[in-house]
């Protein structure tokens, strides 16, 4: 019997493990359909950083006399609105309520000044979400190399003259559980590649609040 218990010889055989490698190689070609670094793993385009220009017609950002921060209501707006613990429609709803209350007289430069740190702040975790995902392919594709290369061991010990079956065996059982790894890990990738459209829509349901109101 086995050590693996109750998995099956057949599933060790060498044609499945190569098989499983080549089904890897094959879900990591299919995730590169868009042009991008080799360590990019998504369908979506890689778009680095955002650019405020796309989404806001208010006042430029580079000529604005004072920091998002220096406002503390709109400092604690924002990043409530940013936190990753904060529920999308509560983001969006505590935003309409800063921009409910803030007076005509100054609504330009304070609405600015909150869609600045709704940017910055956005922005930023985007960037970090999107070298999360490219660490996470980096390790994918690394790991798909140790595969590849304990199948060619494992085939050459199955050849050998006086096949070493325990070893074989132990081998067989690191490489099952090498694989199964490498498609849970591989499965949650799209999920992650989601993460940055994710973020840059929920920026965009807060501007179009606060464009609403722009004088």
């Amino acid at each position: 019997m086995n050590r693996l218990g109750r998995l099956p010889s057949s599933l060790l055989s060498l044609g499945f493990a190569m098989g499983l490698t080549l089904a890897g190689v094959a879900q990591v070609e299919a995730q590169r359909a868009a042009a991008g670094p080799p360590d990019w793993p998504c369908v979506q385009r890689l778009i680095p950083e955002l650019a405020w220009g796309t989404m806001w017609t208010g006042p430029p950002l580079d000529e604005l006399e004072q920091s998002w921060w220096e406002d503390e209501e709109i400092g604690r707006v924002v990043r409530f609105a940013t936190s990753r613990s904060t529920p999308d429609e509560q983001a969006l709803e505590r935003v309409r309520e800063f921009v409910d209350s803030v007076d005509d007289e100054d609504a330009e430069q304070r609405l600015t000044l909150l869609f600045s740190g709704l940017f910055e702040l956005t922005d930023r975790e985007r960037r970090r979400t999107i070298e999360g995902i490219r660490r996470a392919s980096r390790a994918q594709l690394t790991r798909l190399e140790t595969i590849s290369a304990m199948v060619d061991e494992l085939e050459e010990r199955r050849a050998a003259d006086e096949a070493d079956q325990v070893g074989i065996e132990q081998l067989s059982e690191t490489l099952f559980w090498e694989q199964r790894t490498f498609q849970q890990r591989q499965q949650a990738l799209p999920a992650m590649c989601d993460q940055p459209y994710l973020l840059e829509e929920k920026l965009s349901r807060m501007v179009r609040v606060i464009m609403a109101r722009m004088p």
